[in-house]
């Protein structure tokens, strides 16, 4: 990703949480990833004035407390964080879920892989993708 500004992963599972930490690492992803349990507990994060604000949410959908949809309607709504892009990774393949993720403006919606070579590719694509695309500063 470009430079070294955060990258929130919003995750409830412990195994995908390693996966996708073991990916950065084998990518050389330099961008510090954060991970939080749930909806709740990312709102809280991203609401500290002394975290900063992260160049990228990668979101699960089912989690306990608030889901990601239900992060995404909050998020949204609040002007200093609904410029934050947000990509989801999950493993619903809902339409609805997928149509209602795209209403509150994600950037992307991805199924998460099967398997740990395919979670590597996914996070290679977005590293990729997300380096190249012009990014709002923290500031906003």
């Amino acid at each position: 990703m470009k430079g070294t500004r955060s990258i929130l992963l919003v995750e409830d599972d412990r195994v995908d949480v390693l996966s996708v930490r073991r990916a950065f690492k084998e990518l050389k992803i330099i961008n510090p990833l954060e991970v939080v349990g749930n909806g709740e507990e990312a709102l809280k994060w991203l609401r500290e004035e002394h975290n900063p604000t992260p160049c990228l949410i990668l979101l699960d959908l089912n989690m306990p407390r608030m889901n990601g949809v239900e992060f995404l309607r909050e998020m949204k709504r609040d002007e200093k964080l609904k410029r934050i892009p947000v990509i989801v990774l999950t493993s619903s393949k809902g339409e609805q879920e997928l149509l209602e993720t795209y209403e509150h403006g994600v950037a992307g919606y991805v199924v998460k892989p099967a398997n740990y070579l395919q979670l590597v590719e996914v996070m290679r694509v977005i590293d990729l993708y997300w380096t190249i695309s012009e990014i709002p500063s923290a500031g906003g």
